[in-house]
């Protein structure tokens, strides 16, 4: 229309651009200016009026349809997050039932193979021959006290032994992996660590996958589902303390008979993450 001509402002335009496109609807200030009854209106003054009240028109609806999908995506996400609490007991339950069953049978039950593994840095870079530093490079973790998660399978534990003496690792509950989530993620977004203040920073990111907010994120890190890699990756490595009464030995492997540190906890390192977080 005539009242977007090549005169407009480039501003105005971009704002036009943002508000047809649904974007940051609420940014933009739309000034509303009043002309007095039976005063001579120029013409520029009536464009620009115009133009306003165009501007202000799509900015309600865009502001209004961010609104509902807000709402929309909020309810989904609660109903999704009830559907993983069930899931998580019926699981708990089903192990339960299993070994009281092997139990009354007289029977030993194995317990199922761990999946997910948590790894955390414990010593610096000191006296560090180059191929452990390349795999903790590749394993993300480039300084002390950062933690990952990682998938359990033959790739990855060949380079865990690689790096045995200055990474200790185990196996997380759901407790822990939603407890370290919570406190101490922060988002990769455009290589920037970003704290997750928002679900609309994960929808942004993993939306495609079908990740939409905390609950999302956290059950598919946990169950390590088909889309573990890129809701791992978009994870910053966590960066935590040192641990509330200190390490024990950190020359020595946890599994010595003298006791130290590194190496493979198992469940004990739901314990040390705990002091840790």
């Amino acid at each position: 229309s005539s009242c977007f001509s090549s005169s407009v402002p480039l501003c105005c335009i971009a704002r036009r651009r943002y508000l047809e496109e649904g974007k940051m609807a609420q940014r933009y200030q739309i000034s509303s200016d009043k002309v007095a009854e039976g005063a001579a209106v120029p013409e520029k003054v009536q464009l620009k009026l115009a133009r306003n009240a165009t501007l202000a028109e799509e900015k309600q609806k865009a502001v209004d349809a961010a609104k509902k999908e807000r709402e929309e995506q909020r309810e989904a996400l609660k109903k999704r997050a009830q559907e993983y609490q069930k899931e998580y007991a019926a699981h708990e339950k089903q192990l339960i039932d299993l070994r009281r069953e092997a139990k009354l049978g007289g029977n030993f039950f194995v317990e199922p193979e761990a999946k997910l593994l948590f790894v955390v840095r414990i010593k610096g870079i000191i006296k560090m021959s180059p191929k452990p530093r390349k795999v903790l490079q590749l394993l993300r973790l480039r300084q002390l006290h950062n933690g990952v998660f990682l998938k359990v399978n033959k790739p990855i534990l060949q380079m865990l032994k690689l790096v045995q003496p200055y990474v200790t690792y185990g196996y997380p509950t759901l407790k822990t992996v939603r407890e370290l989530i919570y406190k101490r993620g922060f988002a990769k977004v455009n290589k920037q660590r970003i704290p997750i203040s928002d679900n609309s920073i994960i929808s942004d990111k993993l939306g495609s996958h079908g990740i939409y907010g905390m609950e999302d994120l956290i059950h598919e890190v946990y169950t390590v589902g088909p889309h573990f890699k890129q809701a791992t990756n978009f994870l910053w490595p966590f960066k935590l303390s040192a641990p509330r009464g200190g390490f024990k030995c950190k020359r020595h492997g946890y599994c010595e008979m003298k006791g130290g540190d590194w190496g493979n906890r198992e469940e004990a390192m739901n314990d040390l993450v705990s002091r840790m977080n």
